[in-house]
């Protein structure tokens, strides 16, 4: 897989929750570290995202956002 994007975060999708129209995929990159996407739901479908499977999640890194306290 080559993309232009520079983050992507290799995980085990720990949870799906199908809506009608987007699925909530959570992905967990490591002991207590998770990462939650809501993506459409036929694209979860196409991508047979099930608890388990080794998934990425890549991040275009002009929607990322970074604050302080």
């Amino acid at each position: 897989m080559e993309i232009s994007a520079r983050n992507s975060l290799k995980g085990t999708v720990k949870k799906v929750i199908h809506g009608s129209v987007n699925t909530e995929i959570t992905l967990e990159l490591g002991p207590g570290v998770e990462l939650v996407s809501i993506i459409t739901k036929s694209s979860a479908e196409k991508l047979s995202l099930v608890e388990g499977k080794q998934a990425y999640a890549v991040i275009k890194s002009s929607d990322v956002i970074v604050a302080v306290d």
